[in-house]
Parts: C-alpha cells; structure tokens; sequence
C-alpha cells in the first residue's frame, strides 16, 4: 500500500487549511462538549466563565508545553543556534509529554485560583486528552510523518519520505492504542470509580506503556537517533509516566468520595 493523502484539505494561495491543523481544532472542540459531561459524573459545578476559562488555559499549556518539551527534550542544540526558529511552530516540533506537562501546570494554576479539588479536574480531563492525541495521531498518518520501521507485514505502508519499501503505520498503532483503548479504559474508570485521582494516575500508566512499547517500532528522531545504543527519548520520557502512575495508583489514597468544586 502507497501512501498518497492530500495534508491539505483546502489551498487558497497564501492560505492552505491542512487535516492536522484541522484535528487540532475538532479536538478543542470536542474537549469543550465532552468535558461538560464528565464534569456531571463528578458533580463539579463551575461557573461557564471559569469553564471557558480552564479549556483556554489547557489549550494554551497544550501548544505552549508541547513546543517547550519538544525544543528541550528533542532538539536544543538547534533552537540554540537558531533562535528566531522558536517559534515557528508551522514548521513542525510538537511534544506530546511537553504538552502534558503544560496541561498539569496550568491545570494546577487553576485549580489553587479558583480552590477546586486538582484531582477531580485531573480525572476529568485526562479522558479528553485521549481524543486530541488520538486525532494529533491521525494527522501525523495523513501528513506521512512519525512512521515506523520497515516492514513485511500485509498492512505495511510505503510513505513517500520513508523510501520505497513498506512501514508500520505507526502513526495508527498510536491512535488505536494511545487514543480509542486508552480513552475507553479511562473514560470507564471515571463513570465506575469514585476514587479521586485514580483515572489521571492510570492514564499516566497506560500512556506510558502504550507510548513506550510502540517506540520499538518507532523511527527515533533524526537528531537524536538512540540513547546509550537502544533506547529512544520517548521511551525514556514514558518511563517516568509508567514510574508516577504505578506509584500514584499503589500510594495515592484520598478519600473515596467524591467531592464537589
């Protein structure tokens, strides 16, 4: 199978609207409706200023973490020697567990403003997380980036960028694994479990494991290829996740009702 997908939906000239930029604002979309939902599972009343204002702090600690984790984690060297590129956020460089962490800062911020339980917005939102990954996903598979290995499995994909032999489509193991499963294990333990923290401590684990095992079929970054030989930066950087969710989950014991904001 040959890769040939249009990145772009719609070409204006100057001004092109591409599936991944598209993605990017379904799932702040998505994220608006649906946490309004899970909110109701836990019984948290906020005002909708507070809500509009929570969803535009998280969008911001999205973009704004995911390119700092990406320029600090994948690429510092460049960004160094090329400061005017930091910002150019067109050109690519988005990490996903920078913007998770940008999501639990600004997560954190407001929770202490506004003295809401962190725990209960955390297990809200981690849900919601799934879906922008999943759909950040699908957007890598459209614009032929982020493949895999190569492969002699009938489900293998000859991507133009990947030369002329067949790749795990990588991109989709994401998105089925780190996106629908983790979304529909989480999302489940937020409706049958009244245990504060326990869905964002497992999402923690289950991104990890999901991020770290797809690694091995993964391309590691050009600039950094493998760490010590055999390990990649985000199998690293899902290990912490992996090492925080176990704990969180065996250690973190609040009280098992639920307490509204």
């Amino acid at each position: 199978m040959i890769h040939n997908i249009n990145p772009v939906i719609v070409d204006f000239g100057l001004v092109q609207i591409r599936w991944y930029g598209f993605f990017y604002l379904l799932s702040f979309v998505l994220g608006y409706i649906l946490l309004k939902k899970n909110f109701k599972y836990r019984d948290i009343k906020i005002s909708s200023d507070d809500y509009e204002s929570l969803l535009f702090n998280l969008c911001l600690g999205v973009i704004i973490g995911g390119r700092l984790g990406y320029i600090v984690f994948y690429n510092l060297e460049y960004f160094i020697a090329n400061p005017l590129k930091l910002l150019a956020v067109w050109e690519g460089g988005m990490s996903f567990h920078g913007g998770a962490l940008g999501v639990i800062y600004v997560g954190f911020r407001f929770c202490r403003k506004h003295a809401v339980s962190f725990w209960q917005i955390a297990d809200c939102v981690a849900p919601i997380g799934t879906i922008g990954l999943g759909l950040g996903r699908l957007g890598n598979f459209i614009n032929g980036e982020l493949y895999g290995k190569v492969t002699d499995l009938p489900w293998g994909i000859i991507f133009p960028a990947g030369g002329d032999l067949p790749r795990h489509p990588t991109q989709l193991y994401e998105l089925l694994f780190e996106g629908i499963i983790l979304f529909i294990i989480t999302q489940t333990i937020l409706v049958k479990s009244h245990r504060r923290g326990l869905v964002f401590w497992s999402w923690l684990l289950g991104y990890g494991i999901f991020r770290f095992l797809v690694e091995f079929l993964r391309i590691p970054d050009e600039q950094l290829g493998y760490i010590w030989g055999f390990t990649t930066m985000g199998q690293i950087l899902s290990t912490f996740m992996i090492i925080a969710g176990l704990a969180g989950i065996i250690w973190h014991k609040p009280d098992r009702k639920c307490v509204t904001a």
